[in-house]
């Protein structure tokens, strides 16, 4: 059902066309009739109109002259109308539309192109779709990537899987160019990455595009599977296909989630080599890229080399800076982008915010709120009152978070709760926190994480019965905490670890450069900070729980399989602790390397023994 409609089967009755491979554009085109040698997307060229007004002066002249019914003559008002996203063009389209006489698929399709541009009104389009049936008008090609497209901007799977896919085995276009990459485009926007993956694989090989790997990569995009993404993107690379912008978005993209900086740097090195020019587009995942990767020196230099910046180009690097703690600079590329006069927009003030939050800019994160309340005219929702909140509470200002979220008109929120209880397992605010707690539950918003950090703050206080009450009723909600994962990148290749891993390939190496890190971080006087583990055990247990953390892991691994000298990135899923902050610092002065670890909140940078956050995070 879409919007109080079912997609009728009323063409079950038309003759399926022949099960080979679609012809090409050109030869489709040419084997319309005359006046349907254009298609709907460049019909507009054929009637010099530069207005709406323009438009009805034309179309009074045909009704006046009694060729409103012409196909020839109302075609190209009928898409100068649909397709130019003037105000009250599909209205007009709709009348120019009702008045030919015997409408074919090619106008059907105009209508239903102009109502799914912009996600204006998908609805109207399958309305159109299931009109176009009951009107005996068979589909073509470029009638289902339209309806397709209305499926997936109404999140209509049903309707798409078992409807559209059913009319179009029925009418043999499964083997259509476009019909099979609308296909796959429609379940990855539907965020169904195994059906977008089938629709590819039931492609012949020789039938795939570059818009077929497009299409999959942004499927794989959609749903955080970056792993397949970059996977997908090698393989058709290896396939010979050249990689168009957005399959090289797409994989910047996952190299910027994975942490992959080496196959980053290699796609930006590919890039140079065979683009005469980059666009802004591409620029700004490049940036981006750099940033989520570590290196914030090579996101402001493609940042500065640019010349067309736009809103989405500084909430990139404003959003990098902040992952680095930045704030200072975030505020001066805040102010060059005012200067520009480009309109700070949503995604730029939280990426100012946050970067004076994990900075600890407390005076200017709320000068910065009130000038885009004041000068800007933006009015705060939930996502900016989270930010504040996170300031203040990071700030040490927990009482006047705390009010903060009382007094927020947009209603207290799951965010801005939790961005409090983080800041109460900072300050060791043991009763705010239990407050905390109790109003995510009553948003029904809680989960594992926010369970256990109040259980392990009563840990740390020795209340392990409190600690294992709070551990059991998460359990018992079915709350699972995903497990910590650490990774880090040799050679283009990401390694994953979990605590006290041995499924590694090199194990007894591992454990080897592990023992010599500690001698040498004990014989310079590190003793292990045991106090986060909330365990109730002995020392010495606790020792061997730390000694063998996910993150040590991956850094010891690092240090074996990289170059003298060469940075060490690693990427995982958990907070920075404080035994393994201070441990990678050790390390970075002992054995003279640049420790990168992205943890889920930050970005933390050791070189000679000091940390890019300065010990605030």
């Amino acid at each position: 059902m879409v919007g109080g409609l079912v997609l009728s089967q009323a063409q079950t009755h038309h003759t399926a066309a022949p099960r080979t491979a679609a012809p090409a554009p050109a030869q489709a085109l040419e084997k319309r009739p005359r006046d349907q040698a254009q298609p709907c997307g460049t019909a507009a060229a054929a009637v010099s109109v530069r207005s709406l007004d323009e438009v009805r002066k034309a179309h009074a002249r045909h009704i006046k002259l009694g060729l409103d019914r012409s196909p020839r003559h109302a075609r190209p008002l009928l898409a100068a109308c649909a397709l130019s996203g003037w105000p009250g063009g599909m209205e007009l389209a709709a009348s120019i539309f009702e008045s030919l006489v015997e409408p074919e698929a090619f106008d059907y399709n105009t209508l239903m192109r102009g109502h799914v541009g912009g996600g204006r009104e998908p609805a109207a389009a399958l309305r159109m779709y299931v009109d176009m049936l009951e009107a005996g008008v068979r589909p073509d090609s470029y009638t289902f990537p339209f309806a397709l497209k209305a499926c997936a901007q109404l999140a209509a799977l049903q309707e798409g899987r078992q409807q559209l896919q059913a009319h179009i085995v029925k009418l043999g276009f499964q083997h259509d160019e476009h019909v099979q990459n609308s296909l796959i485009s429609f379940y990855g926007k539907c965020v169904e990455p195994a059906m977008a993956r089938l629709a590819f694989d039931r492609v012949e090989a020789e039938e795939r595009t570059a818009a077929s790997w497009s299409a999959l990569l942004a499927a794989y995009t959609k749903a955080g599977l970056w792993g397949e993404c970059l996977e997908s993107f090698g393989a058709m690379v290896l396939d010979g296909w050249r990689p168009d912008e957005s399959s090289t978005v797409s994989a910047l993209s996952a190299c910027a989630h994975l942490g992959a900086f080496d196959v980053g740097r290699s796609l930006h090195c590919a890039l140079l080599r065979n683009t005469a020019r980059l666009n802004t587009i591409m620029q700004t995942s490049l940036v981006d890229m750099y940033a989520k990767c570590g290196s914030i020196e090579k996101a402001a230099a493609v940042f500065d080399a640019m010349d067309d910046k736009n809103a989405w180009t500084y909430s990139a690097m404003l959003s990098g800076l902040a992952l680095h703690g930045d704030g200072r600079k975030a505020l001066q590329v805040f102010d060059a982008m005012v200067r520009e006069r480009h309109a700070p927009d949503a995604a730029t003030y939280v990426g100012v915010l946050n970067a004076c939050s994990r900075a600890g800019l407390l005076e200017d994160g709320l000068r910065c709120f009130d000038r885009m309340r004041l000068e800007h005219n933006v009015a705060p929702n939930a996502q900016y009152y989270g930010c504040m909140v996170d300031l203040m509470a990071r700030a040490g200002r927990l009482d006047d978070a705390r009010a903060l979220i009382g007094s927020m008109s947009t209603g207290p929120t799951d965010t801005a709760w939790r961005s409090l209880l983080n800041a109460c397992r900072i300050h060791g605010d043991l009763d705010l926190a239990e407050r905390a707690l109790q109003e995510l539950r009553r948003l029904g918003a809680a989960n594992a994480g926010d369970y256990v950090i109040v259980a392990d703050m009563h840990a740390r206080a020795k209340d392990w019965a409190a600690a294992a009450q709070l551990r059991t009723e998460a359990v018992d909600w079915g709350l699972a905490q995903s497990p910590g994962v650490s990774a880090v990148e040799v050679r283009g290749e990401l390694h994953r670890f979990v605590s006290q891993d041995r499924s590694h390939p090199r194990t007894s190496d591992i454990y080897e450069m592990l023992h010599q890190m500690e001698w040498q971080l004990r014989f310079d006087g590190y003793k292990p900070d045991t106090s986060e583990v909330a365990l109730d055990v002995g020392e010495e247990e606790k020792r061997r729980v730390v000694a063998a953390h996910s993150q040590k892991l991956a850094m010891a691994f690092g240090l074996l399989s990289t170059a003298e000298g060469a940075p060490v990135r690693i990427v995982t899923n958990l907070r920075m602790s404080k035994e393994c902050h201070a441990y990678s610092a050790l390390i970075s002065e002992i054995f003279g390397r640049e420790i990168v670890i992205r943890d889920r909140n930050r970005l933390h940078r050791f070189r000679r023994g000091v940390c890019s956050c300065r010990d605030y995070w």
